[in-house]
């Protein structure tokens, strides 16, 4: 199948970009990457009258690091994620995550901003975002505002992104020295999205949990925060104790639902394993 006729722009600059999604309305969309988008046009899930192409808006690019945070422009590619000094520096952790984005040829296309904006629950930055404790710019025609993406994932395809607004900026505050990190996921093959992952931002205080956050990918309906889980665990050693409790706790709040990748048994369990492996590794680079 091909997708419906539509007319394709291509703004030079962000305030042209809004203009036109504000001109088109619920006729247009923002392609950014593709890959989410573009099958589904294919499909005829989705038929945009107006395709908006910010590929062309370099402001939307780019890692730096301001005071006390990391800045990423929501254009800004997996390949160009993995490849950045100040994340393999500072933030490691997305670095992880994004080597495990599909295969190669998505990473040099995809984008982090596109994959954010679309909420799919089984999209991977979601739940790295909600680790990192990021924030999201969004702006639109009566301009800007910042919001957390813990609680920016309200379902399966839905966000706090409001019609009219882009995605810009991508905020993560700089994560403190000593702080151990892992993102752990499962999949069937190459390419393919996760049955079950789990990233951990972990810090420590000698031998006991400072502060710990738990966060599940693809086993609800967005990407899910184990707050029992991480409460369990402050203050007390992370021992093979702890973090079983743990890892049960984080299977307690598991609402997967069944497709091919596994019955909601089995996605329940594999969430409760990844965490598992997610905090033993987390922890063995953590530095006390």
């Amino acid at each position: 199948m091909i997708p419906r006729p539509f007319e394709y722009h291509v703004p030079r600059t962000l305030a042209e970009a809004i203009s036109l999604l504000n001109q088109y309305g619920d006729t247009a969309k923002l392609l950014a990457g593709g890959h989410s988008l573009l099958p589904m046009m294919k499909l005829r899930f989705a038929e945009p009258g107006h395709l908006i192409d910010l590929g062309k808006l370099t402001e939307l690019k780019g890692i730096r690091e301001v005071g006390d945070e990391i800045r990423i422009g929501a254009m800004t590619t997996e390949n160009e994620l993995i490849g950045s000094k100040v994340l393999q520096e500072k933030c490691p952790l997305l670095i992880e995550g994004a080597r495990q984005i599909s295969d190669p040829q998505v990473r040099y296309r995809g984008t982090i901003g596109g994959d954010i904006s679309h909420g799919d629950p089984g999209n991977d930055h979601p739940t790295l975002m909600i680790a990192l404790d990021a924030s999201f710019v969004l702006v639109g025609e009566h301009g800007e505002r910042v919001v957390a993406a813990d609680g920016f994932f309200l379902g399966t395809y839905m966000t706090q992104l409001e019609p009219g607004e882009i995605m810009t900026e991508i905020r993560i505050p700089t994560p403190a020295a000593g702080t151990g990190c892992c993102y752990a996921k499962l999949k069937r093959k190459t390419g393919d999205f996760a049955t079950a992952a789990t990233a951990v931002t972990l810090r420590m205080n000698r031998e006991v949990v400072a502060d710990v956050r738990i966060v599940l990918t693809n086993v609800a309906q967005c990407s899910l925060r184990a707050l029992a889980a991480e409460q369990a665990l402050r203050g007390k050693p992370l021992d093979d104790e702890h973090i079983a409790e743990a890892a049960r706790l984080a299977m307690s709040v598991c609402e997967p639902a069944e497709d091919l990748r596994g019955d909601i048994e089995y996605k329940t369990a594999m969430a409760g394993e990844m965490t598992r492996r997610a905090l033993s590794t987390a922890l063995a680079r953590a530095t006390h």
